[in-house]
């Protein structure tokens, strides 16, 4: 095996899955506009739930909207079954990411978000799946298939979601005019913070 050409290959399996998704946006627009607005309107705060690789990305994205100007955070799907959903408040968004939408520990806290009295946007790849049907709302974030050449690694479909969050999440920071001395109010350490004090943004 020539590993260079793996590796690219892989790469352009990943690459050509966000473009995918990318074409599929027109066709879902209104599902898109919709989740943006949501989140723009929050009173409360977005939780981000899954489980194995989808609960990873949904600890990225979380991160990702809480520094951009989304108060945010993740909760481990199964933790939630056993108390964490007490950090859950009826204002709040629950965002569930699940390829299948039929990952039995993502489907387990919907009914009692719904007690709660939070809404519940599925984040999936399957828009027929038990997730969408308890959910109040779903965005359908749809691969062909994985990069692994058995196609069971979730490779294409996590970095798809992952895309897919950041997109949004910097749309809403752009619509709520998020500006480089808010982003140091949120991030003052590192080269990040570092660089907005040397160019004065952040004092």
């Amino acid at each position: 095996m020539d590993i260079i050409s793996n590796i690219q290959c892989i790469m352009d399996e990943e690459l050509t899955a966000v473009k995918g998704v990318e074409s599929d946006i027109v066709t879902h627009s209104e599902s898109y506009k919709k989740i943006v607005s949501l989140i723009l309107n929050l009173e409360g705060k977005l939780v981000f739930m899954g489980v194995g690789k989808s609960g990873h990305i949904g600890k990225k994205l979380a991160a990702t909207f809480a520094s951009t100007g989304t108060p945010s955070f993740f909760v481990h799907a199964t933790e939630a079954m056993h108390g964490d959903l007490g950090m859950i408040s009826p204002n709040d968004l629950i965002i569930m990411i699940s390829n299948s939408g039929e990952t039995k520990e993502a489907l387990a806290p919907l009914k009692s978000i719904h007690r709660i009295g939070a809404k519940i946007i599925a984040l999936t790849g399957n828009s027929k799946s038990s997730l969408v049907e308890m959910s109040n709302y779903s965005l359908v974030v749809k691969v062909k298939g994985e990069a692994d050449r058995f196609n069971l690694a979730p490779t294409n479909s996590t970095t798809a979601v992952l895309v897919t969050g950041d997109a949004i999440a910097l749309t809403v920071s752009e619509l709520k005019k998020f500006s480089e001395k808010d982003f140091g109010m949120f991030h003052p350490g590192g080269a990040l913070g570092k660089r907005l004090v040397e160019e004065g943004i952040l004092k």
